[in-house]
């Protein structure tokens, strides 16, 4: 009795919502919607608990979607006289009702799309006689029945994803159907039925194996949109151009290569879609469609536009990318009423004068092209910047200045120093009286990163600006900060210390960090130390590096085109199917967020790094092989192809702009604000909107260091690079002697400066304050093991860099910004009242992890276990593990959270009340990458708690992340059941169900890896998505952010 009393409570409730929502339903039916809310817990009621109220006689409309439905009462039509329109869709339905016959006679409108039906009954079907639409799409129909055809007053049919492989004869009969959807079945040809359908206006065939038309397509003379996408046609019938109704076409993803002569017929037509097609040539057919408004050619083969386009004077969209175009006609700068215009992934070099003329392109996409003329970085912001450009180059000097950036990589003692010092100054001069620099001591060990102008050509002109990245690991947290696009990348090789298991770490590392930080960067590989192997092991190990390169390119593009194709194969799969099954590749993901993914990958493959073969052996002794090896550089920096940019005309005030710069006040400063640099634009003549153009050229072009797209640092311009270097390598020379060093001299100065004494000696005497002495030695120690510094000794280290406390003050902010410190000790906008501020360097962090393994455990703190549910979020790197990434991400987590306690590996901390986890896994081996993990924990009332607790930790990570566009990293939701039972390899989740809503009426979700678990749905889904999808790339070093 009481489950009765139950099940009828949760009935009355459920019609209570439905006679709530209906105040909101269309126009003047009455209507009734009955269907469960997304997540549920009470679930949907059974048939048999369905219990109509009184007084629904004159109900029109009834919606029972969404309710997992196996069936509907029995009774239903004889209750329901008036119905006109039921929706049954998404239920569990196997067959159509019986009460659908029962209201047949009455019936206008019926859904039952995305169900599991295998059949329609005969008699069913053909009791709708007054049937004006039918849903029928995503089921699992082999055939439709015959009396499909006697539905007279039949409209619209959506029969789409089903599994017909042939449609009924009696179709033909439906004389007043306007709209049919077949696409994503299983038909092998045209059904000739359909021409008989005199009064069709739009159809949809796409996704069949058509492979062809038929000739007498014609007979359509009412369709006036038409869908043939992926339909496997090659070529289309003469007869198709008498469709002269037709105003939207869709022909893509098909292997058309020409189009009929007559095409031109088609005066109509105001929207074609021709992308992914094999056409070489720009079809002319297109030409005299002057009343066309969209045009879509992405994915072809085109290698030119000709000049007459500009005779589609309505075109509104065109759509161009991924083609082979080298140019575009004068003409196009016509077409004035552009709105969308789409270019990327082409082989643009310069673009049309007048071209900002387009002022209308709203939508402008342009990456992928070696642009020269208007320069890439002008091109990247929109057509706006665009005219700007030419208007300027049109009323300005211009000004040529032929400048690569050229970095310095390899591990410690790989040679890259002498390498820098042989190729900037005469070889004789770097090794003085002949001595063998690599055979003897350095005459001056590397000072952590440096920068160096480098005229390579005086007669030319050709100018490097060359940057030597310190090979130490404690500089990999900031070495990233100098990757930039446009570069020339020297990976330098100590030949003489190589061996075969030694390449991952010497050269494999290296390519996998270049390649996420700057897809398609152009890198060489230097193999130093020559003198020192004999001619064959020199040949040897050239040729094993070179081996080796190509074997881990391979393997590389090898997973990422597996990877590509499971994504596809997942497409290929109905959502709904793909949703029903855990075991599913990418369970529950939405086809944007995979075409989003399968995006990624194909931009991976198409943006692998540029390697420069063969390896490149040579002396720093020997004068001749520093000369060939200067020569090759040069050679290299002036191909066209490589570097298109190095010689483009620029305009003068952006020349103007850098003499400024570096001009006295502000050449002194650290840095200079946005602010700071704009007003010196105006004075080369530069306004606002342009000048980031200008800044873009200069930080790509090594002068200066411009972080356009980070939040935190586009601010500040950073053009004095030799102070800023200095200062980094202050906080980066893990070397105790030295820190003690300056921090005696220091101290000594201030006793100076106060005592106005004699001049002391850097290090202590038996006469020196040997107790001021011992507390400096106490904070390196400090700072060597905790990363742990007092602001007024950080003061110290940075003399004399930092005078002023202001300036020092900017400059911890600024190092908090770049990810490096953090202060401990301040809470959030409040000041220390004149305590002393401590910053914690998590890259210094030498403790393994903190107290918090118990909590990952399943236990608290103090031991004693917990009921409660955990959530973990888990990001895999199976490529490259970004350097100083969970230094970085330690510090930006740092304004969410309290109470924390950090490891080298782990930080424990709080958020609210909260407990939060993140971990960093090194890699094990190919079958165990790197991972970084956000763990939090609750009960299931209270799980949004900790969804609220680790989602702001999981989008600063994936912001963070944005600054690697050529990253291939996963991400998954880790099962909670498989958690609790302490499983070593639990379930995972894919992660862009982070970014997408919670499906509705479902409320528990089955584990794959124990089919009889099943995990609430909102351990899974977060109670809102994520603002930040963790598969979506913003390609940051491809400055994208207007398209």
């Amino acid at each position: 009795m009481a489950g009765t009393d139950a099940g009828s409570l949760k009935t009355a409730r459920l019609w209570r919502d439905a006679a709530l929502r209906a105040r909101k339903l269309r126009g003047s039916l009455r209507q009734l919607g009955l269907g469960a809310a997304a997540g549920d817990s009470r679930g949907a009621p059974d048939a048999a608990q369905l219990v109509l109220p009184a007084g629904v006689g004159d109900l029109e409309v009834l919606n029972l979607g969404n309710n997992g439905l196996d069936d509907v009462p029995a009774g239903l039509g004889a209750a329901l006289g008036s119905l006109r329109v039921l929706v049954l869709r998404r239920n569990r339905l196997a067959r159509l009702p019986a009460a659908v016959t029962e209201l047949g006679h009455h019936l206008t409108e019926l859904d039952v799309s995305h169900n599991r039906l295998t059949a329609l009954g005969a008699e069913a079907v053909g009791a709708l006689r007054e049937l004006r639409k039918l849903n029928l799409s995503h089921n699992q129909l082999p055939a439709l029945p015959a009396p499909l055809g006697a539905l007279a007053h039949l409209e619209e049919l959506d029969v789409s994803f089903n599994r017909l492989a042939h449609l009924p004869d009696s179709l033909g009969r439906l004389r007043r159907l306007r709209t049919l959807d077949v696409d994503h079945n299983q038909l092998a040809a045209f059904p000739r039925q359909l021409l008989q359908l005199a009064a069709l206006e739009e159809l949809d065939v796409s996704s069949n194996r058509l492979r062809g038309l038929p000739e007498d397509i014609g007979a359509l003379r009412a369709l006036k949109i038409l869908w043939l996408s992926g339909a496997e046609l090659g070529t289309l019938p003469g007869g198709f151009c008498e469709l002269a109704a037709l105003e939207s076409l869709m022909l893509d993803s098909n292997g058309l290569r020409a189009l009929p002569a007559r095409f031109s017929r088609l005066q109509r037509l105001k929207m074609l879609n021709l992308s992914s097609n094999c056409f070489e040539e720009f079809p002319e057919a297109l030409l005299p469609l002057a009343g066309l408004e969209e045009l879509y050619l992405s994915r072809n083969l085109l290698t030119s536009v000709p000049s007459l386009i500009s005779g589609l004077g309505r075109l509104l969209t065109l759509w161009l990318d991924h083609n082979r175009i080298r140019y575009l006609p004068d003409s196009i700068v016509e077409l004035r009423g552009l709105e969308e215009l789409v270019l990327q992934g082409n082989q643009l070099a310069v673009l049309p004068d007048n071209f900002g003329q387009l002022s209308q392109v709203g939508l402008w996409k342009i990456k992928d092209n070696p642009l020269v003329q208007p320069p890439y970085e002008v091109c990247m912001k929109g057509i706006p910047y665009i005219a700007a450009y030419q208007k300027e180059l049109a009323h300005s000097q211009p000004a040529v200045q032929p400048r690569l950036k050229l970095l310095l990589l390899g591990h410690k003692a790989a040679g890259k120093t002498l390498l820098r010092r042989g190729l900037t100054q005469d070889p004789l001069e770097a090794s003085p009286g002949g001595r063998d620099p690599e055979k003897s001591s350095p005459p001056c060990p590397s000072k952590g990163i440096e920068v160096t102008s480098w005229t390579a050509d005086a007669s030319r002109g050709l100018r490097f600006v060359v940057y030597d990245l310190a090979g130490d690991e404690s500089y990999e947290v900031i070495q990233p900060f100098f990757l930039s696009p446009g570069a020339l990348y020297v990976l330098v090789v100590n030949l003489a210390a190589y061996e075969p298991r030694r390449f991952p770490a010497a050269v494999g590392s290296f390519l996998h960090r270049v390649g996420a930080r700057v897809p398609h960067a152009v890198m060489c590989i230097v193999g130093t130390h020559a003198d020192l192997c004999g001619e064959r092991e020199l040949e040897e190990k050239c040729l094993d590096i070179h081996r080796q390169i190509a074997l881990q390119e391979k393997h590389d593009a090898e997973g990422l085109s597996r990877l590509a194709r499971v994504v596809d194969e997942a497409l290929a799969r109905d959502f709904e199917l793909r949703s029903a099954s855990p075991h599913a590749a990418y369970y529950g993901v939405s086809d944007k967020n995979l075409r989003r993914r399968k995006a990624h990958f194909q931009y991976l493959l198409n943006h692998r790094l540029q390697i420069l073969s063969p390896v490149l052996p040579v002396s720093c002794r020997d004068p001749r092989q520093l000369r060939r090896l200067r020569d090759k550089l040069l050679s290299v920096a002036e191909h066209r192809e490589i570097f298109p940019n190095l010689h483009r005309v620029l305009p003068r005030s952006w020349q103007v702009l850098e003499e400024l710069h570096f001009q006295p006040p502000q050449a002194q400063r650290l840095w200079l604000s946005w602010w700071d640099s704009a007003r010196l634009g105006l004075q080369a003549g530069l306004t606002e909107d342009r000048l980031q153009s200008a800044l873009s050229y200069l930080h790509e072009s090594g002068k200066l260091l411009y972080f356009e797209d980070s939040p935190a640092l586009k601010e500040h311009v950073f053009h004095n690079l030799t102070r800023l270097i200095d200062i980094l390598n202050v906080f980066f020379q893990r070397d105790p002697s030295l820190l003690l060093q300056k921090l005696l001299v220091a101290t000594s100065g201030e006793g100076e400066a106060e005592a106005e004494g004699p001049p002391s000696v850097a290090l202590p005497t038996p006469g020196q304050d040997l107790l001021r002495a011992a507390q400096l030695h106490h904070y390196v120690e400090g700072f060597l093991l905790h990363g742990l510094l007092p602001a007024h000794v950080i003061r110290l280290l940075l003399r004399p860099h930092v005078q002023a406390q202001q300036d020092l003050q900017l400059l911890l902010e600024l190092l908090e910004k770049m990810g490096l410190c953090y202060c401990l000790n301040k809470a959030k906008g409040k000041p220390l009242n004149g305590a002393t501020a401590w910053y914690k360097f998590p890259c210094y962090v030498q403790n393994e992890v903190p107290h918090a393994e118990a909590w990952i455990n399943g236990t608290n703190l103090a031991g004693q276990s917990f009921v409660a549910e955990q959530l973990q979020i888990e990001y895999s790197f199976p490529f490259t593990f970004p350097p100083g990434l969970f230094a970085r991400y330690s510090v930006q987590i740092n304004s969410h959270v309290v109470h924390r306690s950090d490891g080298k590996c782990q930080i424990f901390a709080y958020r609210g009340k909260v407990p939060v986890v993140v971990s960093y896994r090194p890699a094990k081996g190919v079958l165990r990458p790197d991972t970084l993990s956000i763990a939090s924990h609750a009960s299931l009332p209270n799980i949004w708690t900790a969804w609220q607790a680790i989602t702001p930790l999981v989008e600063e990570l994936n912001v963070l992340l944005q600054e690697w566009p050529g990253l291939h990293y996963t991400v998954h939701i880790l099962c909670s059941k498989c958690l609790k039972r302490g499983s070593p390899n639990p379930h995972a989740f894919p992660g862009e169900l982070l970014s997408q809503p919670r499906p509705e009426g479902v409320a528990e979700i089955i584990c794959p890896k124990n089919g009889s678990e099943r995990v609430n749905v909102a351990l899974v889904y977060p109670p809102t998505p994520t603002v930040i999808s963790p598969c979506s790339k913003k390609n940051v070093g491809e400055k994208h952010r207007n398209q």
